[in-house]
């Protein structure tokens, strides 16, 4: 069954992170296999992002203020849904998931939602305030959101158990599909000689890698501090060579703390950043890297935590990204809690490996991303999905209330 699909985002901006490079990686194996994908987002028309944007684009801003609230959505999407067969919202918590309830709640189109992880309770142990005043706002929203959707769909087993701990009045038809990315296009050889090109300073250190937004829930405060008590407790200068490289959207208040931070430690030396990597550079600065690391203290899948399995990187990561399981299970990378304590951990786990077994772990770390997260799998997945609420509709679907 041929689709027609419309993705909703709140923008496709790629320091968005993981939601938007997941509309762009499914979309593009989708639309191969014979069905239709735009993108409707509020983005501004005139966003400089927009250019390179691969996908057919409605930006329906320019949007207002955080929620981004934006007039021309809902008529727009009442006036077009003739057009598709099923909408897929990315996200909630944004004006482009009460929209698409408003326009679509009381008609035959079919909606399903990705919550990308924005129901887990981490945020509102966190953020209490915050939590208190999405609870405002929780029964006449997302709430209807979820409830009215054809289906909720969550990238793992962990992420759709965490969501219905957030609100007591949760009701969702819920599934699980595979979620993933794609591996490295290009040569691997161009890619490594392309970073070491852009970062002269780094030949010939051993490197470990945080690529991904620089943001406080992804934990790199805890990496900054864990690396420094590692450092310091090399008597013997056998770390001397290792280096801890940053990358992501670095052009904020929180990236300027942690800098910071680094210097208070006394590893400001020891610390490169790079800023956002896109393209070779990414997939150099993953295949450049010993190691991949990520202490977040929340992650419902971690994309970037796909990627460096798809470049054969085993991944240091904490017990707060939800898909820490498979990479135990597969021995494709070593996992603990998210605290500084933890994170020194990792770091001296991976030193103590051998390098027979770091090699091994390589290996699994390749094959982990091929049996479980290749963007192929998961495309199929998605689309085995979608064809089911497509074709039955909405309204016709039996309700299951979960939570």
């Amino acid at each position: 069954m041929s689709l027609r699909i419309l993705h909703s985002i709140r923008s496709v901006n790629p320091v968005g992170g993981g939601p938007i490079e997941g509309v762009k990686q499914l979309s593009r194996v989708n639309s191969d296999r014979g069905h239709t994908v735009e993108v409707v987002s509020l983005d501004s028309p005139d966003a400089p992002w927009l250019a390179d944007f691969p996908l057919p684009l409605h930006p329906l801003g320019p949007a207002w203020g955080k929620y981004g609230y934006a007039p021309r959505y809902l008529p727009w999407l009442r006036e077009n849904a003739h057009r598709y067969d099923i909408v897929i919202v990315n996200g909630i918590w944004q004006y482009n998931s009460f929209g698409t309830w408003r326009a679509l709640h009381n008609g035959t189109l079919p909606y399903v939602v990705f919550t990308h992880g924005m129901l887990d309770p981490w945020f509102r142990r966190q953020y209490p305030l915050k939590h208190l005043k999405k609870w405002l706002y929780w029964p006449w929203g997302d709430y209807r959101v979820l409830r009215d959707a054809a289906v909720v769909l969550f990238t793992c087993e962990q992420e759709r158990r965490l969501a219905r701990q957030s609100f007591w009045l949760y009701r969702a038809d819920e599934l699980v599909v595979n979620y993933g990315t794609a591996g490295p296009a290009g040569d691997a050889e161009a890619q490594t000689r392309a970073f070491a090109a852009r970062f002269p300073d780094l030949a010939g250190r051993r490197l470990l890698l945080f690529l991904g937004r620089v943001h406080p829930k992804k934990g790199a405060d805890l990496l900054l501090q864990a690396f420094h008590d590692w450092i310091a407790g090399d008597s013997e200068g056998a770390r001397a060579d290792w280096q801890l490289v940053i990358a992501g959207p670095d052009d904020h208040a929180y990236a300027e703390e942690l800098r910071a931070l680094a210097e208070r430690l006394g590893v400001t030396s020891r610390v490169t950043w790079t800023g956002m990597l896109q393209g070779d550079l990414k997939w150099g600065a993953l295949r450049n890297a010993e190691a991949f690391i990520l202490p977040s203290h929340q992650e419902n899948f971690g994309i970037a935590v796909a990627e460096a399995l798809a470049c054969g990187t085993p991944v240091l990561i904490s017990k707060e990204v939800n898909i820490w399981r498979e990479i135990v299970n597969d021995d494709a990378g070593l996992v603990e809690a998210d605290d500084r304590a933890g994170t020194l951990r990792l770091l001296q786990r991976w030193e103590a490996l051998s390098e027979r077994e770091r090699q091994s772990m390589r290996e699994h770390a390749r094959s982990c991303f091929e049996r479980r997260f290749h963007v192929e799998r998961a495309a199929d997945s998605l689309a085995e999905a979608l064809s089911l609420y497509a074709m039955v509709g909405a309204r016709a679907l039996p309700s299951s209330p979960a939570g």
